[in-house]
């Protein structure tokens, strides 16, 4: 099955740029109360993830212990190398379970590396599922 039937849009996604500070980006964790969101550049490419333990240990490595501080530096400053693989917008459903078992979303890009959505692994186990129970 095609992604596109459980592709959250870009449009309803929460966000973060890679040249917001770290200040931004933990307003925008804590507002929206998630553990990890996607960092995507000006142009719109996905740059990576951020989680909140990246940013729990940016504060704590760079003593980042007030706004003031946390506005010194930028998502792009401690994007870690491990990050959320991110698939193409042709992949298939059945392509995402293993990268959802360790992934709370799979963000989808197109051909161009420009970020279009993502899809929750909320989304991936509902649908295997409803398949599962469809069989019994």
């Amino acid at each position: 099955m095609n992604i596109l039937f459980f592709v959250t849009p870009k449009s309803n996604t929460v966000y973060v740029y890679e040249d917001n500070t770290l200040r931004q980006a933990l307003q925008k964790l804590v507002q929206h109360r998630y553990t990890a969101i996607p960092v995507i550049k000006r142009n719109g490419e996905y740059a990576g993830n951020l989680s909140e333990g990246d940013l729990l240990w940016a504060i704590l490595e760079y003593s980042l212990y007030s706004d003031n501080a946390r506005e010194q530096y930028h998502v792009r400053d401690i994007l870690k190398n491990k990050q959320n693989t991110a698939v193409n917008v042709e992949a298939a459903i059945e392509d995402m379970l293993e990268l959802s078992m360790n992934q709370n979303f799979v963000p989808v890009i197109d051909d161009r590396n420009i970020f279009i959505g993502l899809v929750t692994r909320k989304d991936i186990l509902q649908y295997y599922f409803h398949k599962g129970n469809k069989r019994s």
